[in-house]
């Protein structure tokens, strides 16, 4: 998702997993053309100024979980409202689960009473259960009960990650109806890359410059700006890359924006660099089995020429380790659809 997935969902698809802008959509996004009607006097979010909460917010849209977790720790003790301290609360659930630690996630979700709280551990509950279709689909319809609930429906956290998990649940349509009104950056940072996903770089245009009167200089505006800087293809390529190697230098370079930059060097034709980057990011801890960087080194080596037998221990890794990313699940539609075809032409030619 892939970032370029989130995506991500790592274009980022979503900002826990941040999907490929290389990657073809879905035909559930192909379905989801239309989006839902569009307030334009909808209310830009204010600029706010840097509170306690404002480092782990951007360690975590970064990709730096272990930090985004020191973060929240370190301020535990500090004065806050109790707004802030269920924001702290959920980062540190967002970052766990991006941490792969879903069980914890779980556990830890089911002790507080937050929406936002509640709603992450569903998430969790949905993406532990990859071959259990019953509990993704129980886990859907409690977060659209949630939804509905008057005393929930309100927060913005809730409807935040109920659009991720209806994100990986093909509802394109119902993510972009939670969170289309922009009422956060986050908000507004996921209906870009929503919109993206289903091929409406116009309407991500008009969110990006939402984003940027909010407050151009958010890590989030920064990330989405390159999004769709990549997604313009090899004219607004430079310009992604150089807005990511900016954000690797001020922060330190993450797995997601290592892939991103590779993704931002494949869009302006720069295969070497794009490798250089991936080679960085499969270095880094967990980033030989991720889903993203395995992803994102097909696509490059195929750019480069590389044989099959270079690129299918890659694919045999991806089916084995992430059957249920979105990457592979189209892959696998598309040999379905070629050998249903290839036996018709066999039968013809033995007949």
């Amino acid at each position: 998702s892939s970032v370029f997935q989130h995506t991500r969902e790592k274009i980022f698809i979503d900002l826990d997993q941040p999907r490929n802008p290389l990657q073809q959509p879905s035909p559930h996004d192909r379905r989801a053309k239309s989006p839902p009607h569009r307030d334009l006097a909808r209310r830009i979010p204010a600029k706010m100024d840097p509170d306690e909460l404002y480092t782990c917010r951007s360690q975590f849209w970064l990709g730096h979980y272990d930090l985004c977790l020191d973060e929240a720790k370190s301020i535990a003790r500090r004065p806050m409202s109790a707004q802030l301290k269920a924001e702290r609360e959920e980062f540190i659930l967002r970052a766990l689960l991006a941490k792969g630690q879903v069980d914890k996630v779980v556990r830890d979700a089911a002790s507080l009473s937050s929406p936002g709280a509640k709603a992450i551990g569903l998430r969790a509950t949905y993406e532990s259960s990859p071959d259990d279709e019953a509990a993704r689909t129980s886990a859907v319809e409690s977060l659209q009960s949630m939804l509905a609930d008057p005393e929930n429906s309100s927060s913005t956290s809730l409807q935040l990650t109920a659009a991720h998990v209806f994100l990986r649940h093909g509802m394109v349509r119902e993510a972009l109806q939670c969170v289309h009104h922009g009422s956060t950056m986050e908000h507004l940072s996921l209906t870009v890359q929503i919109y993206l996903r289903i091929d409406r770089i116009d309407l991500a245009r008009e969110q990006l410059a939402l984003m940027r009167q909010g407050d151009e200089d958010s890590v989030l505006t920064q990330l989405a700006g390159a999004y769709v800087d990549v997604a313009s293809g090899r004219s607004g390529a430079s310009d992604a890359v150089h807005a990511l190697a900016s954000l690797s230098e001020q922060y330190g370079p993450s797995l997601s924006l290592m892939n991103a930059t590779a993704c931002a060097h494949m869009a302006s034709g720069s295969m070497d660099k794009a490798w250089a980057a991936l080679e960085e990011a499969a270095a880094m801890e967990g980033g030989s089995n991720d889903a993203d960087t395995l992803i994102n080194t097909v696509v490059c080596k195929r750019h480069l020429g590389k044989g099959d037998s270079e690129i299918e221990p890659l694919l045999a890794r991806l089916r084995a380790g992430h059957a249920s990313n979105p990457f592979v699940q189209g892959l696998v539609r598309v040999e379905g659809a070629f050998e249903r075809e290839a036996l018709k032409y066999r039968a013809e030619s033995v007949a």
